[in-house]
């Protein structure tokens, strides 16, 4: 799956950036980095990306809400939401807000990515 391209949404810029050189070393291309909901929805539009990498916890709308209103979109691209904490009850949430799935911040690998974005 190389030459991906990745929209890595968190409110912590420590965990964008260490997920950036995680994915940048599997091969995949960040194409930019959001803070919040409405931020990740403008850079959505802006860059395209294959995969939506969405923090869970964001300020203001949630990456739950995030998620249905790209769902909504005419080409979504693949979203996988992620946290923190490491909830077995986000899978269900994530696949009913139309993303890929759920991966915890502490699981996260370009393999265990690239299942979830192939499956």
């Amino acid at each position: 799956m190389d030459g991906v391209t990745v929209l890595i949404v968190d409110d912590h810029a420590g965990f964008r950036d260490t997920a950036r050189l995680l994915l940048e070393h599997g091969g995949w291309r960040v194409v930019g980095e959001a803070g919040d909901g409405p931020q990740a929805l403008v850079a959505v539009r802006a860059t395209r990306p294959d995969v939506v990498l969405l923090d869970v916890n964001l300020p203001g709308e949630d990456g739950f809400w995030v998620a249905r209103h790209l769902a909504a979109d005419p080409d979504p691209p693949a979203v996988v939401l992620t946290s923190s904490r490491d909830d077995a009850g986000y899978g269900q949430l994530a696949t009913e807000a139309g993303a890929r799935g759920f991966i915890a911040k502490a699981d996260l690998s370009v393999p265990a990515l690239a299942e979830m974005v192939a499956g």
